[in-house]
């Protein structure tokens, strides 16, 4: 579904921030991407959705990510910001998740019953004529991904999903992602979700991969936590006490 090849991207020459990244996701993976501040989560992301440019190649099912085909990949991919408030800019749930949707020329009556459909999912009906403004922070972020799934996108990536979220809320977005039959890619600091909702992780220290594969065999390696600035999940170091 996604691969990257030999992908490198800098603000400056002298200070690379990816390097030579290569690594393969398949369709209907969860795949968590982790590592420390600063570690070059964001930045990759952000590549993978052409915000930034790259040296190397990425194929996102098999179309190579460049100026003339970016519009067609970001078909394929659905990306839940960190901030909601950066993504729901409209005044309703409702006027947000219809946007998109009439953007790409869908008529007003399949657009509804898309809306309808995926809120009657995630069991959010009681959100779609709210204001986005007196809803909470946990309803918010359950929006911003209600938007994103109405769009029908192949690939969901969320950017720290569960931050500022309260457990019953962090409990209701992780349900939700544990439910999506997408490809996922989920960058988050939350290492107890991550062990929730994926099945493989990505570790990036210093914008590179330096470990991928089975999410309990990593982020049960204390010393290779340690090494990459980053602790054991919490279940796991309290169970340990």
């Amino acid at each position: 579904m996604i691969e990257f090849k030999n992908v490198s991207f800098c603000y400056e020459k002298e200070h690379p921030v990816l390097k030579n990244m290569s690594f393969l996701i398949e369709k209907g993976e969860a795949v968590g991407l982790i590592g420390a501040n600063g570690a070059g989560k964001s930045s990759m992301l952000k590549v993978l959705l052409g915000l930034l440019p790259h040296e190397g190649e990425i194929l996102v099912k098999g179309i190579p990510l460049c100026k003339q085909n970016l519009a067609q990949i970001r078909r394929i991919l659905g990306f839940v910001l960190q901030n909601s408030d950066n993504q729901m800019f409209m005044p309703t749930v409702y006027d947000d998740m219809m946007f998109g949707l009439l953007n790409y020329g869908m008529s007003k009556v399949d657009a509804e019953r898309r809306v309808d459909a995926v809120l009657e999912q995630l069991d959010l009906t009681q959100l779609k004529n709210k204001y986005n403004h007196k809803i909470s922070g946990g309803e918010k972020r359950m929006a911003a991904i209600a938007t994103v799934l109405a769009m029908e996108p192949e690939v969901i990536i969320m950017d720290e999903p569960s931050v500022s979220l309260d457990p019953y809320n962090r409990r209701a977005v992780i349900n939700v992602i544990n439910s999506l039959t997408q490809t996922k890619i989920i960058a988050s600091h939350d290492l107890d979700m991550i062990m929730e909702t994926c099945r493989r992780v990505i570790l990036i220290s210093d914008g590179q991969i330096v470990a991928s594969g089975d999410t309990d065999e990593i982020l049960r390696n204390k010393q290779l936590l340690e090494t990459n600035r980053m602790e054991l999940p919490f279940s796991l170091s309290s169970s340990n006490n």
